[in-house]
C-alpha cells in the first residue's frame, strides 16, 4: 500500500514541484545549479539529478543544453483536457462484451503495437527476481499450507498486505482481506456480494470496460455518474442520483482512475465515504493502479475514511510487480462473510505458489525500490507520449494529464470516429480502446485510450504518427 516515507530525491522533487505549483518558481526561471543545491539542501549530486530528473518526467522543468534545466512553461493545458461528460440519468442495460472481446484479442498479438493493451511492458517487472522468489518458497513449503490457504488465502501474504495497509494508515480487521485470483475475481465476488439481478450500480463516465462486462454477467444495470478528467466523481452529480435511484452499489476508481487517469483529492474521497454512509450505499472501490504515482507519496484510497465498514477495497498484483499471477485481494469490510462464501462457491481458492512467491518476494525488502523505478519509467514516458500527440494529432484534439498510471484519454474533433480509426489502425498493426468500450450507452464516440506503458519499444512513435495522420485525415 505505501512505500514509506520518500527517498531524499523524492523529497526534493516535491518540495520543488510545491514550490513552482505555488508561484514561488515561474515559467522560465532557471533553477539553481547541481552545486548550489547540493551546498543549500546538504544532498549529493546524485540526489539531485534524480530530483531534476523526476520533475522533467513529470514535465515541470526542462533541461537546456549547456544551460541548466528551467521551469517548463504551461501547455494550457486546461484547454487540451477532455472535457466532462454529461450522461443520461436512466438507468441501462449493458451489452459490451463483444466489442471488448474484439480489443482484448487484438492485444495478444506479439506483432501488433499494445496501444489498446491494458497492461505495461513486461521488462518492467522483475520476473526473474520472482522466479528465484518462487522457487525458495516451494521448497519450504509445508504440506499444510495447501489448506490452510483454503479459501482465505495464505496467512504469509495475508499478513504482508495488512502491514502495508496499516503502514497507509489503514488498519484492517483480523478477518476482512480475502485473496483473489487477480482484482477482477476481487471485485466481481463484491458486486455480486451487495447486488441482486435488475439492480442499479452507479459507474463512472467513462468507466473501465471489465467493470461494465460484470455489470452485464450480472443482469445489472448501469447509472453512470458524471466524472470530471482531473478530480474524478462530480459528487453533486452522485448526490442527485441517489435521490433519483434505488443504488444497489458504486464501484469507482478514485485513484487515476481508468480511462481517464483522474486522481480524487483526499478531500473529496473523505465526502463520497460520508455521502455513501449516509444513503447506507456500498462503495466497491478498484484500486489496482495506487502504487503508480507520479509524485512522492501514495494517494490513499477512499478505503482510509471508511468507520462503517461500507467501502470494499480492491487490489492486485497484477499492474505494478506479477503480471499473469493472478492474485488480488478485498479488503472488504462488512460484506467480508459474504465474500468470502462467494469465493468459496466458486473457485473455491486463489493458486498457492503464485501467493508464496510474492509474498517471499516481499519479505526481500525490495518491492518499493522496485516501485520507484516503475512509477519513474512510466512518469517518463507519459510526457513524452503526451508532446507526441501534441506534434501528430489533429488540432482541437484533447489529451489527459494524469498524476499516475499509464493510460491517456483522448478527445479527438467530432469528425473522428474513434471506433472506425481503431479498425483502420488495426489493418496497419497498431491495437488502440475506442471510447465506446468505456459507457453503457457507447456515447464516447470520439475518444480513444492509448497504453503508455511501453517505454523502450521502438514501435510506439511510429505507431503514433500513423494514428495521428489517420485521425487527421477524419477530422
Amino acid at each position: 500500500m505505501t512505500h514509506g516515507s520518500p527517498t531524499r530525491y523524492e523529497q526534493l522533487a516535491d518540495d520543488m514541484a510545491q514550490a513552482i505549483r505555488e508561484g514561488l518558481l515561474e515559467a522560465g526561471d532557471r533553477l539553481p545549479s547541481v552545486r548550489e543545491t547540493c551546498q543549500r539542501r546538504g544532498v549529493s549530486p546524485s540526489t539531485v539529478f534524480q530530483a531534476y530528473g523526476l520533475l522533467e518526467a513529470r514535465g515541470l522543468i526542462e533541461a537546456r543544453p549547456r544551460s541548466g534545466y528551467y521551469v517548463r512553461a504551461p501547455r494550457r493545458a486546461s484547454r487540451l483536457l477532455p472535457e466532462a461528460a454529461v450522461p443520461q440519468a436512466e438507468a441501462s442495460r449493458v451489452a459490451v462484451s463483444a466489442l471488448a472481446f474484439e480489443i482484448l484479442e487484438s492485444t495478444r498479438v506479439p506483432e501488433v503495437v499494445p496501444l489498446g493493451s491494458a497492461f505495461p511492458a513486461p521488462h518492467l517487472f522483475p520476473l526473474e527476481e520472482l522466479a528465484r522468489a518462487g522457487a525458495r518458497a516451494m521448497r519450504r513449503l509445508r504440506p499444510e499450507q495447501i489448506t490452510t490457504a483454503l479459501t482465505v488465502g495464505d496467512e504469509g501474504l495475508r499478513q504482508a498486505l495488512r502491514k502495508r495497509y496499516a503502514l497507509q494508515g489503514v488498519p484492517l480487521a483480523a478477518d476482512e482481506l480475502v485473496i483473489a485470483n487477480g482484482a477482477m475475481e476481487a471485485l466481481n465476488l463484491c458486486l455480486q456480494a451487495v447486488t441482486q439481478p435488475g439492480d442499479i450500480v452507479v459507474v463512472e463516465s467513462p468507466t473501465f470496460y471489465a467493470c461494465l462486462q460484470a455489470l452485464e454477467r450480472l443482469n445489472l444495470r448501469a447509472v453512470e455518474v458524471a466524472t470530471d478528467p482531473r478530480e474524478g466523481v462530480v459528487l453533486s452529480d452522485l448526490e442527485r442520483l441517489l435521490g433519483q435511484h434505488q443504488v444497489a452499489a458504486c464501484w469507482f476508481m478514485p485513484n487515476f482512475q481508468n480511462p481517464l487517469g483522474a486522481l480524487m483529492p483526499v478531500e473529496r474521497k473523505r465526502e463520497l465515504v460520508d455521502l455513501l454512509a449516509k444513503h447506507s450505499v456500498p462503495l466497491i472501490e478498484d484500486d489496482v493502479y495506487g502504487e503508480l504515482y507520479a509524485h512522492a507519496r501514495r494517494p490513499p484510497p477512499a478505503k482510509a475514511f471508511d468507520r462503517s465498514g461500507g467501502v470494499m477495497h480492491c487490489a492486485s498484483f497484477s499492474k505494478c510487480l506479477a503480471p499473469g499471477y493472478r492474485v488480488g485481494w478485498a479488503a472488504a469490510g462488512r460484506y467480508a462473510t459474504d465474500v468470502l462464501r462467494l469465493k468459496m462457491m466458486t473457485s473455491l481458492a486463489t493458486s498457492v505458489p503464485p501467493q508464496l512467491a510474492i509474498a517471499e518476494y516481499l519479505a526481500q525488502g525490495t518491492y518499493d525500490r522496485h516501485l520507484r523505478q516503475l512509477r519513474s519509467a512510466l512518469a517518463a514516458e507519459q510526457h513524452r507520449v503526451r508532446r507526441l500527440i501534441e506534434r501528430h494529432f489533429p488540432a482541437g484534439t484533447r489529451v489527459t494529464l494524469p498524476a499516475g498510471g499509464y493510460f491517456l484519454w483522448l478527445e479527438m474533433p467530432p469528425g473522428v470516429d474513434a471506433l472506425d480509426l481503431h479498425h483502420r489502425a488495426m489493418a496497419l498493426g497498431i491495437s488502440t480502446a475506442p471510447g465506446v468500450l468505456f459507457s453503457a450507452d457507447r456515447r464516447f464516440v470520439h475518444h480513444l485510450r492509448l497504453n503508455v506503458g511501453h517505454p523502450g519499444d521502438a514501435r510506439v512513435d511510429p505507431a503514433l504518427r500513423q494514428l495521428g495522420k489517420l485521425a487527421a485525415s477524419m477530422a
